[in-house]
């Protein structure tokens, strides 16, 4: 099971999204779990519950370098959420943006 772990400012938007990727990723019987969290909770949910990626909504792009820095040495990659995916709520578009950096991870 891959999980994909999405952080923003308080969770809510995102949980919505979080939820629209999930249920997208159950349809398709994807080993993929897609969850969302305060980014404030970050550093606690990578340690307890490694990741395979993080996505960070838009509101939060300005920690990506931070995050990188932090969790790519660790295997662990980092995304920007795009503002339009994820204004629509479009689940579909951000999981395989998920599913690609899975891939390349891989590889």
């Amino acid at each position: 099971m891959k999980k994909v772990y999405l952080f923003c400012n308080a969770g809510m938007s995102t949980s919505l999204v979080a939820s629209k990727m999930q249920e997208l990723a159950n349809q398709y019987q994807l080993p993929i779990e897609v969850e969302a969290f305060s980014d404030s909770k970050m550093a606690t949910i990578v340690e307890e519950k490694h990741p395979d990626v993080i996505l960070l909504g838009p509101q939060v792009k300005y920690k990506y370098e931070e995050t990188k820095k932090k969790y790519e040495p660790q295997g662990i990659p980092v995304a920007v959420i795009n503002l339009e995916d994820y204004g629509n709520v479009d689940g579909e578009r951000i999981l395989k943006k998920a599913i690609k950096i899975l891939k390349e991870q891989a590889e």
